[in-house]
């Protein structure tokens, strides 16, 4: 496989595609044609407006299945057994990321519960195990995407990827799909024309399968009436309908309506989408599809700014077990996949992508045209506008045109990456997003400002700054010279009750007159350094999302009964429960909390959580024991001493972690240590845990890390 020249733009532009189709088909999920055009007549839009969309099972998936290649130790032997523990690892137990609607009745519910159970992958998924009906769902070329983008030009290597992912969870038609679905999205990196790609996609699976014959069918009855997608869709309904198939979702009524709009659309990503979308049936799963097929192929000159991606603004929410990794931005995503296709490849890294994919894939670096990572303004008059732009740059090639309209003298004007979400900054709750923090006192904001100057010369005020999202306190650090040049800007957070809700430039001016245009070009936003914080539990809050949603503020939860109680966050389990919090990208690190254990023997802190299936545990064991453990699919001890704990007495516990060491202390006295020389964990977050049966009251929780040499207290 080589990588296409043009390749970044593309995958960039396949991964909008994937979020704009999903955005616009959710709101009409499962609705009929006839149904939606009663309500609508006709959508050529975005047919519902959110203050965030919320995360959605079809970019869960896709963006932390793919996951897989990373934490696979051996590419050369990936399998679907690889792309099952990453549904373990990343997926909360049987709530948030996808549908969970019993064994039996949901294909990738029934597929985790039988990879929990010990049953392998791809016998998990498979039409042996789950029956047909079962197998044969959706879900295989939904979450298919991102093994097409990372196999540009490659279907041969698209389609063997796509078999072990769907194959986890899906069979016989569920797995084709994905394959066709995946090859599709590899060939529109190389070829113009849609229907080329579809045949080449059709060599990949078996040419006698129920899914090539309605492709087939449906591209027959395309050449016989070309110009009507209605005539196309009445054809599809009588021949290829949900009555015809089993089951609550099957892939086959939705792969004809794929093919249909691909065919229909007649190269045009607006229109191809809409007729995907006015289809009905499982629209944000198609539409998805079909926008990351048309954006790769059509690029992002295919896809209108405004009417399109404005309204998402790079932004997307996830709701994986990791907290950290659910408020991210969609060149993230685009990063990480081109990542993965580099170390697939073995090609080297461009020069201007190396330091981006390689050291800071979650900065603010703005090299994909027309992205904005997510930054928001908030400004006195509300009036201000935000451009991707070639005109400047500290590094690469672009960067953010940042102005503020008719600012009035010694107004504040504020621009940010949002670090902390709450319920209300949506206006749902789908798939159960929870977050934690993307900043923390201790670390360390950088950016970079260019300052330019009005029509009379003055200059405005360029000043970097945090918020506070528990008083709403403004934290600010050094202001830019007034010059016209590029200038490294950097704030490292003191210590604070509360956390960081934003993180930014505040853009202002004292030069009297009328109000002006305040413009600066913004780039290279990121984080680095380790934190030093603490959560009172007393103090912290229960985010409630909908009556069945709520969440202990910048915590998720893989399992169990959680809930706060006085100064103790409360934690307590039937058979197992953990909760996790802070970044997975921190490393060396110290946990300290003050456990209280109730009822139960098995109280543990968690340090270096990788997920569900890695993390190290350090605490009180069954038989009057202290012990560390480590998680790596299944706790295993790796240390213990005798320790008889109370129930009702209360222990101050620290864990540390440095390198490949990890050590347990009580008390202040350190008890236990251990160096762990096989596959050490090197970075996760942090957080607690119980099992069987056993319930624990935590108090006053502090983390802190290394601190590096060039880091200065610089707050105000």
């Amino acid at each position: 496989m080589k990588i296409p020249k043009d390749y970044f733009q593309r995958v960039y532009a396949g991964w909008l595609g994937k979020i704009i189709g999903i955005r616009l088909g959710a709101p009409i999920e499962g609705w009929t044609y006839q149904r939606i055009k009663d309500v609508y007549g006709e959508i050529t839009g975005y047919p519902a407006e959110f203050k965030n969309f919320a995360a959605d099972d079809d970019s869960n998936g896709p963006l932390f299945f793919i996951r897989a290649l990373e934490d696979c130790a051996d590419l050369s032997r990936f399998s679907s057994a690889d792309v099952a523990e990453a549904l373990l690892n990343y997926a909360p137990f049987e709530h948030g990321f996808f549908w969970w609607g019993g064994y039996g009745i949901s294909t990738e519910h029934t597929a985790y519960l039988n990879l929990r159970n010990g049953i392998p992958a791809p016998r998990s998924g498979s039409v042996e195990q789950n029956g047909a009906t079962m197998a044969e769902q959706i879900g295989g070329q939904i979450f298919i995407d991102p093994w097409g983008l990372v196999a540009p030009g490659d279907p041969e290597l698209a389609a063997s990827l796509a078999e072990k992912a769907a194959g986890v969870t899906h069979g016989g038609n569920g797995v084709y799909g994905g394959i066709f679905i995946a090859c599709c999205i590899s060939l529109a990196f190389v070829e113009t024309e849609l229907e080329v790609i579809l045949e080449k996609a059709l060599s990949y699976i078996p040419e006698n399968c129920e899914y090539a014959r309605v492709v087939r069918a449906v591209w027959a009855f395309y050449k016989a009436h070309p110009k009507n997608w209605r005539v196309g869709f009445r054809y599809v309904f009588e021949n290829f309908g949900y009555d015809k198939y089993p089951g609550n979702c099957h892939i086959i009524p939705n792969a004809a309506v794929i093919v249909l709009a691909l065919l229909y659309g007649g190269g045009d990503f607006d229109t191809t989408l809409n007729i995907c979308n006015m289809c009905g049936w499982d629209t944000d799963c198609n539409v998805g599809n079909v926008g990351c097929i048309m954006g790769v192929l059509k690029g992002l000159a295919g896809i209108s700014y405004e009417k399109w991606r404005a309204p998402i603004q790079d932004f997307l929410a996830c709701s994986s077990v990791i907290p950290s990794l659910n408020a991210t931005d969609i060149p993230f995503g685009a990063s990480y996949f081109a990542k993965m296709a580099y170390r697939l490849s073995g090609e080297d890294i461009p020069g201007p992508w190396k330091e981006i994919l390689e050291n800071r894939i979650d900065s603010c670096h703005f090299e994909y045209p027309g992205s904005t990572h997510a930054i928001r303004g908030r400004c006195e008059n509300g009036r201000y506008h935000l451009r991707n732009t070639e005109e400047e740059a500290h590094t690469g090639r672009r960067s953010l045109r940042i102005t503020a309209c008719d600012s009035a003298p010694g107004a504040e004007n504020y621009f940010y990456r949002q670090t902390y979400y709450r319920p209300e900054d949506f206006d749902d709750s789908r798939y159960d997003p929870a977050f934690s923090p993307t900043l923390y006192p201790g670390q360390t904001l950088h950016l970079s400002v260019l300052p330019c100057p009005g029509e009379k010369g003055e200059m405005p005020t360029a000043q970097i700054y945090v918020k506070n999202g528990l008083t709403g306190e403004i934290l600010r650090g050094e202001k830019a010279k007034q010059e016209r040049c590029w200038q490294e800007l950097s704030f490292r957070v003191p210590k604070l009750e509360g956390y960081i809700c934003e993180a930014g430039v505040i853009l202002s001016s004292t030069a009297q007159g009328p109000a002006r245009d305040l413009t600066l070009y913004l780039d290279d936003l990121y984080i680095d350094g380790s934190p030093d914080y603490e959560i009172d539990f007393a103090k912290t809050s229960l985010e409630q999302w909908t009556g069945l949603h709520q969440e202990i503020a910048q915590f998720a939860k893989l399992k169990g009964h959680t809930y706060l109680e006085g100064p103790y966050l409360s934690l307590s389990c039937g058979d197992f429960a953990e909760l996790y919090t802070g970044s997975h990208t921190w490393d060396d690190i110290s946990l300290a909390c003050t456990l209280k254990p109730l009822t139960g023997e098995e109280h543990f802190l968690n340090l270096r959580v990788q997920g569900a299936m890695r993390s190290y545990a350090g605490g009180f064991s069954a038989g009057s024991k202290l012990c560390l453990k480590k998680n790596c699919h299944g706790y295993k001890t790796l240390a213990e001493t005798e320790f008889s704990f109370i129930p009702g007495e209360e222990y101050e516990i620290t864990f540390t972690a440095v390198g490949n060491r990890i050590a347990l202390a009580v008390d202040g006295r350190e008890m236990l240590s251990y160096v762990d020389e096989d596959r050490p964990l090197y970075t996760g977050c942090v957080g607690m845990s119980v099992e069987e049966g056993s319930h624990c009251l935590y108090r006053h929780m502090r983390v802190w890390g290394k601190r590096s040499g060039n880091e200065e207290e610089t707050g105000s």
